[in-house]
Order: structure tokens, then C-alpha cells, then sequence
């Protein structure tokens, strides 16, 4: 193993565990809403419709901010702005246990909304403003410490915490609303938010103590593996570079060229894709086990439960983001991670409320859903550099992450509608085969045109 090798599996060992355990606590932060809503929507009279537009405006306060977020953390240093994230979205997820109690004046009239109502859509707005620029600067800081032939798999190692949030997090917030409800003269809900709000700022202490900028900051390398790492990047990208001058694919380097860029549009819409199917499924799926017969406030059971898929979606993706790494077919395994989660959404029409067929069906939806996000990512990474990366990558994942906001929003308007979230599964599974498509054929058919013209 030559130095440079060396030094990126000490960077692997160094960062991804912190940057994995950072994930986990923002995950989580983001989606406990789902199991709070057991409780929660009775407690204060919630509809579905309510609840799912609540869930999914986070991700409105996310894209508003995602851009200048990302372009704040090049120019900060992602020790600082992470820092920064991860301590505002701790003190915004906490304040949720106070949501029927924070005065907000005149904004509710103003917006012709009911007090309480506005509270909730506040703070799920915040808290999408809060944690904007997370997920994708911590893609971008990827890509200062892993050359793009490492990147897939790295993605994958670190987005396993997105299956180990739930994993972990599910019969966590499971057992904090049945063993804490009541505590205090508190419900279960009010203890989840305040207690899972903790790890943030533990997890945030730990960002600004040991995680280093860039190469040429981290003490825990020799001068030698950190010249081969900068040396072994800079090289890649100047080839990256030379390349697309002699191709006619002239590599955004600039912000404004990397929002320009056809390529980088088309790559948003197929996250938007990836995203409706994630959330409107991850917000909904403590319900989606509930409604399997399990006991209304079994609240554990049901956290045990939902473990299942989400265990199953980290080995799924942790393999599919190797094999990429592997094969070199990104756009394949991008399309097809969208196909499989596509047959589970119609999976979970077909089976309907039978346990072990739903269970597999919400396998298939998360290993698809998961594995799409471990392997995207390499798409924009391979031709995104310098600000351009910054600036893309965000506007992809702000983009996309729209997706977010109205998959929970669609699956409560249809199920208040109908008392079923059956179509509302059918449209997340078409948008999932649509943006496989697009994939195979408005980006792969691309790259095979420009692999042709440099050949």
C-alpha cells in the first residue's frame, strides 16, 4: 500500500466514524416527528393532512438555505459551520416539546392559520433552515479526503447512518413514549424531542474537537501522507479539468456555471425522485407498522418492527455502494436501486395489512431508497469541482430534497381523503421508475457520448 493509499484509509478510520455518529443524531432529529405523531396528532388534534404538510415543510426551509449553507462552509471551514449546524437544529428539535406553548403573535392571523398549527409548521421550517447544508457539506467535505474512485463506497459507509438512525432510533423513541409517557406530567412525545435533542450538541462538541478542515490540518497524518493525499486530489482534479476542455464538457468551476448546467438539473430532478419515495415513506412509517394490527400504544413493538427494514436497507447499501465502486456502472446501479424501491411501494398496495409480506415490501422500498443514496452521489462528484462542487451539490440535494416536503405531504392529503395512502404509494413508485429512466437515458446516455468523443 503506497502512502497515499495509506493516509485515505487513515482519513476513513478518523472521520467517517464521527461523521457517521453526526448523521445518526441529525437523522433522527429529522424524522422522530414520525413517532411523535403516534402520540402527538391526538394530543393536539392534528389531522393526517396537517401532520403530513408539517413533516414534509422542513424540507422548505432546507432549500431555501442549502445553497448559502454549502457556499458558508467552503468559505468557513466545515469544522465551524457543522458546528453551527448541528447546535441550532439541537435547540430547534427541543423546543418542539414546548410547540403548543411558544407565543408567536400575530403570525398565525397573518398567515390565516390556527396558533397551534402555525407552531408545528414553524418550527419544522426552522428546523429545515437549521440543519441546511449539513448532508451536502458533509459531501462536499468527502470530497476534500477521497479521490472519486473511493467516493461511492465512502458515501455508503457514512449514509449507513441513515439505516442506523432508525435502526437505533426507532425502539429508542419506541420506548421513550411508552416508558416516559406521563413522566413530569409530560407525554411520551414531549420526552422524545427533548431527550433525542441531546446527542446533537454531544455529537456537535465532538465536530469542533477532532474534526480537521481539510488534509494539510490533520495532525493524526504524517507529512507524507498528507502531501500524497492533496498531491493525489489536485492531480485528479487538473485531470478532471483537461478532460472536459477537450470534450466540450467544460467542468463548472464556478457557482453560477454549476446552477447553469443542464447536467446538474437533470441530476436534480432524479434526487427529487429518490427523495419523494425516502420521506414519504420514512415520516410515515411508524403509522405504516402501526396500522399492521399492532396495539395503539405498543409504541416499542412498533419501533422493534420498524428496525427490520432499515436494517435490511444498511446491508443492502453498504454492498451496492462497494459494487459501484467496483464496476465503475454508477448510472445502473442508480437506476436500479430506483427500480427496486419502485416494487416495493407497489409491493405494500398488493400485500396490504398482512405483517411479514408488508415488512418485505418496506425492505425493498428501504434498500432501494438507501442504495439510490449511496451511489448517486458519485454522479455529480465526477465532474463538480472546487466552488462549482460546493454550489452544485447543494443545489442538487436542495432541489431534490423537495421531495421531501411533498411525498409526506401527498401521502396525508390522500390519506385524510381516503382513509388509505394506496395511490399516494403507486405515485411514489412511478416517480421512482421515471427518475430510473431518466437516469439511463438523460445522464448514461450522456456520459456515453462523451466517453465516445474523448475515445
Amino acid at each position: 500500500m503506497n502512502v497515499a493509499e495509506t493516509g485515505f484509509a487513515i482519513a476513513a478510520r478518523r472521520l467517517l466514524p464521527l461523521l457517521f455518529v453526526s448523521y445518526i443524531v441529525a437523522f433522527l432529529d429529522r424524522v422522530n416527528i414520525g413517532f411523535a405523531k403516534l402520540q402527538m396528532a391526538s394530543a393536539l388534534g392534528f389531522s393526517d393532512a396537517v401532520y403530513g404538510f408539517g413533516a414534509g415543510i422542513f424540507f422548505l426551509g432546507y432549500f431555501l438555505f442549502e445553497v448559502p449553507s454549502n457556499l458558508a462552509l467552503e468559505k468557513f471551514g466545515a469544522r465551524r459551520w457543522i458546528t453551527r449546524i448541528m447546535f441550532t437544529w439541537a435547540i430547534i428539535s427541543g423546543a418542539f416539546a414546548f410547540v403548543d406553548r411558544i407565543p408567536w403573535g400575530p403570525l398565525p392571523a397573518l398567515f390565516g392559520v390556527a396558533p397551534l398549527e402555525f407552531g408545528f409548521y414553524a418550527l419544522r421550517f426552522l428546523l429545515g433552515v437549521a440543519e441546511a447544508g449539513f448532508f451536502p457539506g458533509i459531501i462536499l467535505y468527502l470530497t476534500y479526503w477521497f479521490p472519486a474512485a473511493k467516493r461511492a463506497r465512502t458515501v455508503a459507509l457514512f449514509m449507513t447512518a441513515v439505516a442506523a438512525a432508525n435502526v437505533i432510533g426507532a425502539p429508542v423513541s419506541g420506548a421513550i413514549m411508552q416508558y416516559a409517557d406521563g413522566m413530569g406530567g409530560w407525554g411520551g412525545w414531549r420526552w422524545l424531542f427533548v431527550l433525542e435533542a441531546i446527542p446533537s450538541m454531544i455529537a456537535g462538541i465532538g465536530i469542533w474537537c477532532l474534526l480537521p478542515d481539510r488534509p494539510a490540518q490533520a495532525s493524526w497524518l504524517t507529512p507524507e501522507q498528507r502531501h500524497a493525499i492533496t498531491t493525489q486530489l489536485a492531480q485528479e482534479d487538473t485531470a478532471a479539468h483537461g478532460i472536459a476542455h477537450s470534450t466540450a464538457r467544460v467542468a463548472a468551476t464556478g457557482a453560477a456555471q454549476a446552477l447553469r448546467s443542464g447536467r446538474v438539473w437533470v441530476l436534480a430532478l432524479v434526487y427529487l425522485a429518490g427523495t419523494f419515495s425516502l420521506y414519504g415513506v420514512s415520516f410515515w412509517m411508524p403509522t405504516i407498522v402501526q396500522e399492521l394490527g399492532i396495539g395503539k400504544t405498543e409504541y416499542l413493538e412498533i419501533g422493534l418492527l420498524s428496525m427490520i427494514p432499515w436494517g435490511t436497507a444498511g446491508v443492502v447499501m453498504v454492498w451496492a455502494g462497494a459494487r459501484s465502486d467496483r464496476t465503475g456502472a454508477r448510472h445502473q446501479h442508480v437506476a436500479g436501486a430506483l427500480l427496486v424501491a419502485a416494487a416495493g411501494l407497489v409491493g405494500l398496495v398488493l400485500v396490504g395489512a398482512h405483517v411479514v409480506p408488508a415488512l418485505i415490501a418496506l425492505c425493498f422500498v428501504t434498500a432501494g431508497v438507501l442504495s439510490f443514496f449511496a451511489t448517486f452521489w458519485s454522479l455529480p462528484t465526477a465532474f463538480l469541482r472546487q466552488t462549482a462542487a460546493a454550489a452544485g451539490i447543494a443545489w442538487i440535494n436542495a432541489v431534490g430534497n423537495l421531495g421531501g416536503h411533498f411525498g409526506p405531504d401527498i401521502i396525508g392529503r390522500i390519506r385524510t381523503a381516503t382513509g388509505s395512502a394506496n395511490y399516494g404509494f403507486l405515485f411514489l413508485a412511478a416517480l421512482a421508475v421515471a427518475g430510473a429512466l431518466l437516469t439511463l437515458f438523460a445522464t448514461g446516455a450522456r456520459e456515453r457520448i462523451m466517453t465516445t468523443q474523448e475515445a
